[in-house]
């Protein structure tokens, strides 16, 4: 194509981060310093990506390879397409979140990969689930910038934040809340959905969530989720589920009482090793029709006590 699409455009630059690498428990391994870009020249996209993993434990000869990434991009705002050598599959955008699925032949893994950029154009929020067929094997994700006056502070932040479980407020009543794009499964917008995640906690473990959709979706429901370690669980009475969470990001997957159901991905995105649970939540979530993807929904929602 002679222009770039409207995804290529949104990610042009460098990007920097240092997402963090955790096993299949969530139990944190070590850092992935990464710097990446897109490039569209002359009619060809290829994305390339240099660092180098420092830790990683029982992963780290599975995750360190001996060169810098780089591979082709056959770019569409319908699907981008990766052609090799380092990874082959494909991505979906939907307005400034993508989905991603592929293989990364020298990491030895399939990956599900899910960018956001946020409101401020230049702040990403990465994840890359990795399996071996049908298991988890671990997980990537962290925060990245392509403000080069931010670098420096930026990666000592993600250094401190990286491993911090993810967290809703124990003892404080409250609600996160937001307006949220929506898109359909055609990747075109349907509007807004004002989302709000009402809390109330019931013991140290245990919390009440109301949540309700509005505008261009409307639902609500209330669960009671209990957490043990980095797993939840979602316990009814509307819905039914769990999650597990790999640092600061929590992944649930939830079944209503109808035939809709939810996977997503809840990032706090100012949580730190403090006793705090954070205040700012970078939300992605898919809904399904039985099994067929109906929406999109993606923004950042926001604390507020009651």
């Amino acid at each position: 194509m002679s222009e770039p699409s409207t995804w290529q455009k949104r990610i042009e630059g460098e990007w920097f981060g240092r997402p963090s690498l955790f096993d299949a428990t969530g139990t944190w391994l070590g850092y992935e310093d990464i710097r990446r870009s897109s490039v569209f020249e002359n009619g060809v996209t290829t994305y390339y990506m240099d660092g180098g993993l420092e830790g990683g434990g029982p992963m780290a000869g599975r995750f360190r390879l001996g060169a810098p990434f780089a591979f082709g991009v056959v770019d569409s705002d319908a699907s981008r397409l990766y052609t090799g050598p380092d990874f082959y599959g494909t991505g979906q955008p939907y307005g400034s979140f993508v989905d991603a699925h592929y293989y990364g032949p020298g990491w030895q893994v399939d990956l599900n990969t899910w960018n956001q950029v946020l409101t401020d154009r230049d702040t990403q929020v990465y994840s890359s689930v990795l399996f071996q067929g049908p298991a988890v094997v671990g997980c990537f994700n962290g925060l990245y910038t392509r403000d080069p006056a931010k670098v420096e502070g930026w990666l000592a932040e993600e250094t401190r934040n990286g491993p911090v479980p993810h967290i809703l407020p124990t003892k404080a009543a409250g609600a996160f809340s937001g307006a949220c794009e929506v898109y359909g499964a055609d990747q075109k917008p349907r509007g807004t959905v004002q989302v709000t995640i009402e809390l109330e906690p019931l013991d140290l473990l245990r919390t009440r969530q109301r949540v309700t959709w509005s505008g261009a979706l409307d639902r609500a429901y209330t669960v009671d989720s209990r957490r043990d370690g980095f797993r939840s669980f979602y316990e009814g009475p509307d819905a039914w589920g769990n999650a597990q969470a790999f640092g600061r990001a929590n992944y649930p997957s939830l079944h209503f009482a109808d035939v809709w159901k939810l996977k997503g991905r809840e990032f706090m995105l100012d949580a730190t090793p403090g006793m705090g649970a954070g205040t700012e939540l970078a939300v992605a979530y898919e809904l399904f029709d039985g099994n067929v993807l109906g929406a999109v929904v993606h923004g950042v929602l926001r604390w507020s006590s009651s």
